[in-house]
């Protein structure tokens, strides 16, 4: 999250910093010396390493289709559960795609669209991250624990770019999800309803709904920090007005 106090005087408070950075005041890497930094969320980088993976399989899996599907020369052994789950969420089974449903490809393309904007956050958390416990002139030694684990900043400009793209992208994330499991209600569930109640929950309730859990604990974490940068701003500009005689 966006840090406003405690840090390490490496990175003073916003408190101390103007209301936006001067262009004396960026560096040729895009990071400002203001003081702003974004902290990333080790749980919501956790769950970006791990979720990318699947999005990327089942991405695969929905457009090479038929060649992906059972009975098919790529089915085996990369796509194998789709078997299974094919005949639990017809979307993504044989019905929908001999119907000509485009729901199920859609949604992919989104789908990629968001992990772009994910492996774009993962990256600039990388590659300008800084471990908060070093002072500026020391480098981090970075790696996959550093990145699940460390405690770790990215100023200025590049740090609020990045937060305001994953936020973006989770949010589409969530409302894609969210229309997904609508477009079940609204059509009388005819992809799940033959399925049931224990196959229902465990095959496609709880699996869907991880994409519901996360997404929503991602904006709650990126959105505080915006809207907790957002007040520090308005502070500093209300501290910084003169007072009218």
């Amino acid at each position: 999250m966006v840090s406003t106090r405690h840090h390490p005087r490496d990175f003073p408070s916003p408190g101390a910093a103007k209301a936006s950075p001067s262009p004396s005041s960026t560096n040729s890497k895009g990071t400002s010396n203001n003081g702003w930094v974004h902290t990333p969320s080790a749980a919501v980088t956790i769950w970006l390493i791990l979720s990318l993976p699947l999005v990327a399989w089942d991405s695969g899996y929905v457009l090479l289709r038929p060649h992906s599907m059972p009975g098919n020369k790529l089915h085996s052994p990369i796509w194998t559960p789709y078997a299974l789950y094919g005949t639990i969420d017809y979307i993504y089974g044989w019905p929908a795609f001999n119907a000509r449903n485009g729901f199920t490809a859609a949604q992919t393309v989104l789908n990629l669209v968001e992990s772009v904007a994910y492996i774009y956050y993962l990256w600039i958390v990388y590659r300008y991250g800084a471990s908060a416990s070093s002072g500026r002139g020391r480098k981090a030694q970075k790696g996959l624990m550093w990145m699940l684990t460390g405690e770790k900043v990215v100023a200025g400009r590049t740090g609020a770019t990045a937060l305001l793209i994953a936020y973006s992208a989770s949010v589409m994330t969530l409302s894609k999800t969210i229309l997904y499991w609508l477009n079940e209600v609204f059509s009388g569930f005819a992809n799940i309803g033959h399925n049931d109640v224990m196959s229902l929950i465990f095959l496609w309730i709880i699996p869907n709904g991880l994409w519901i859990v996360f997404p929503s604990y991602t904006i709650y974490i990126l959105g505080g920090d915006i809207i907790t940068s957002l007040e520090n701003a308005a502070t500093r500009q209300r501290v910084g007005r003169p007072k009218s005689s």
